[in-house]
């Protein structure tokens, strides 16, 4: 294969790839509700600890260990972003 028809295939996975960031980010929205009608904080540092654990086990590279939880803690971070707009937001109706 030539090198444009690898771009074209990384365009692709990217397009993939955001759907599924806006998906995993509305389940965030969801968990950000029970959380807040429960009285509970965005932030969980047990429950990213358990993520990181867990795709570590599951990572077969070429990514590193290291390079994945960068990753991940950058798509957690926007997650408990989104979540506290949305609490803060949802207050300012009430």
């Amino acid at each position: 294969m030539e090198i444009a028809d690898w771009r074209k295939k990384i365009d692709e996975l990217d397009q993939t790839l955001l759907e599924l960031l806006n998906k995993r980010a509305n389940y965030s929205l969801e968990i950000g509700k029970i959380k807040k009608a429960a009285g509970m904080a965005v932030y969980d540092p047990k429950r990213e600890e358990q993520i990181f654990l867990r795709l570590a086990q599951l990572n077969n590279g070429p990514m590193s260990d290291q390079a994945v939880r960068r990753l991940f803690e950058r798509i957690i971070d926007e997650s408990r972003h989104i979540e506290k707009e949305m609490m803060k937001a949802k207050g300012k109706k009430s």
